[in-house]
């Protein structure tokens, strides 16, 4: 997928921010919030080209979009998600909108209807989900049946209902997932479409400046030029072949949302006078709720930006490194998120005060485009192909390249994380010697497990890198100390958790205890503390009280 040029990136992320700035101050999305109100005014000004055109960056530009890469559409996301994640999720469920006519539709179906979408500012939904069925997409109950008319197929007559849909209830067009005779197929609905309707807009614990409606479809008819890709029964590879970039969407949201409370808790920590002096210099706070939250999510945005560049440069798929990136984002943003409103303290409890409602907002992330259980599952499952295939060997040889590294860069955290992913590798051996993957519980953990280790490696080599992404706030001293401390804290997980995770489920732990090296890995904490101490200090001149 092509990319905007940094410059123009980060012009549209200017634009954006000032958008933002002068069109949703605080005071309006607190309102909007209360009401559970969706801002249509407002999503369809972002989508107008003369204000942002943020909607441009799903469609290529020979339709009349940007051509935006999965590097520039994470910025945008996390940027979104800073501003308010409700608003995010509207754009984003254009963005997933649009994907399955971008993977999967004819270039007649692409020039009508993207370029529709781009000139329209046109918003748009993803209908995929239903009430039984969640995100199971095999067990289908909308079914799209087929109109004959002179012998030849002239349309299909589709019958269902959707759930949990995001913009369901204002999207002018839907993309709807539903069973044809030759399988899941996509088809283009409109919403002045005859028997289609949209239900009560649902009120949520949180994003309530996003629409979230189920849809229902009452023997709809759509015309056969609607079926995406005019072939039956491609439905499921075309969805499954997007949840790679999707998820590093989401994944975004989790980071920008996390981070945006955390730093809110920074600025709080250097006014806030406690025991004669600020917050901010105390290590009981800033090592409990601040340090751990940001070095997490530093990891995070490692692992997404990995994941993105190797998307846009040209490999499909990755849907295990998708799922390692949006489940590490939501979790560690989620947990952020609930330690601000703690470093906060009766301030963050109330709705004058951002947290609590990025609290409420960032929740969803643990649950849409994959909860965690699934994510957890789908992780687990890719990377245990991988130990089989290479016979115990592929978290090994990552763990020798990062030996490599740790030569040449002592300072990044490599050692930590390469006996981290030796640690993992042993776990991994000792369930499969043991077929402990047949409890469902260990193939959860091991999934969490996977995350943190993976994310740890990307971490550490990014922190080596000669020169840092755009989006790194911090010095070279400062993003290595968060490295180090992050690939402390992963592999002594990793080791204690694992080796809990075995002998939960047999007699002896058949050596393991030895395997995992948990002495090494001891060593390896010495140092945590005056790191933590040096990104406390990092953060603290990065994030000045205002």
């Amino acid at each position: 997928m092509p990319s905007m040029d940094p410059i123009s990136r980060n012009l549209m992320l200017d634009s954006l921010r000032e958008y933002a700035k002068r069109r949703i101050p605080f005071d309006l999305i607190r309102e909007l919030d209360a009401k559970n109100e969706f801002p249509t005014d407002i999503l369809k000004e972002m989508y107008d080209r003369d204000t942002l055109g943020v909607h441009l960056l799903m469609i290529p530009e020979e339709y009349g979009g940007v051509s935006g890469g999965t590097f520039d559409i994470y910025r945008v996301c996390e940027l979104l998600a800073r501003i308010d994640l409700g608003i995010a999720t509207g754009v984003f469920a254009t963005f997933l909108g649009t994907d399955p006519l971008n993977q999967g539709g004819t270039e007649e179906q692409k020039e009508k209807w993207l370029r529709r979408i781009a000139s329209e500012n046109l918003l748009v939904a993803y209908g995929a989900t239903e009430p039984d069925a969640g995100s199971d997409l095999v067990n289908l109950r909308t079914r799209a049946e087929h109109v004959v008319k002179n012998g030849k197929i002239a349309g299909y007559r589709i019958t269902g209902n959707k759930q949990w849909i995001s913009n369901g209830g204002v999207a002018d067009v839907h993309t709807i997932l539903a069973m044809a005779p030759g399988g899941p197929s996509w088809f283009i609905v409109e919403k002045t479409m005859e028997g289609f309707s949209a239900n009560k807009h649902e009120d949520k614990h949180g994003i309530r400046l996003s629409n979230t409606a189920g849809l229902s479809l009452d023997n709809v008819f759509v015309p056969a030029e609607n079926l995406i890709g005019m072939e039956e029964g491609k439905g499921l590879l075309q969805a499954q072949a997007v949840f790679g970039y999707t998820r590093v969407m989401v994944a975004a949201f989790g980071l920008g949302a996390g981070a945006e409370a955390v730093e809110h808790a920074i600025r709080y920590s250097q006014q806030r006078i406690q025991g004669g002096g600020p917050l901010s210099e105390k290590q009981g706070y800033t090592h409990k709720l601040i340090v751990p939250n940001y070095v997490r999510l530093e990891g995070a945005r490692a692992y997404i930006e990995y994941t993105a560049l190797r998307l846009d440069s040209g490999e499909h798929g990755l849907q295990t490194e998708g799922a390692i990136a949006k489940y590490g984002a939501s979790e560690w943003g989620n947990k952020a998120a609930d330690d601000a409103i703690q470093a906060l303290g009766g301030y963050g409890y109330t709705k004058d005060f951002p947290v609590e409602k990025i609290k409420r907002d960032i929740k969803i992330t643990c649950i849409y485009e994959g909860t965690s259980e699934v994510l957890e599952m789908t992780i687990y499952r890719g990377r245990w192909q991988e130990h089989l295939k290479s016979r115990g060997r592929y978290y090994l040889d990552m763990a020798d390249k990062l030996d490599q590294l740790h030569a040449e860069e002592p300072k990044v955290g490599a050692h930590a994380s390469a006996l981290g992913l030796r640690a993992l590798a042993a776990v991994l051996e000792e369930c499969r010697v043991h077929k402990l993957t047949r409890h469902q519980h260990v193939t959860f953990k091991l999934g969490k497990l996977i995350c943190a280790a993976e994310t740890a490696a990307i971490f550490s080599t990014a922190a080596a890198a000669q020169k840092y992404s755009e989006t790194i706030r911090f010095d070279r001293e400062g993003w290595q100390a968060m490295a180090r401390v992050f690939a402390r804290e992963a592999a002594l997980n990793t080791a204690m958790e694992g080796l809990a995770l075995v002998l939960g489920a047999i007699d002896s732990d058949g050596g393991l205890a030895d395997a995992v090296n948990i002495e090494a890995i001891q060593t390896e904490q010495k140092g945590m503390i005056a790191d933590m101490d040096l990104v406390a200090v990092k953060l603290k001149q990065t994030f000045k009280a205002k």
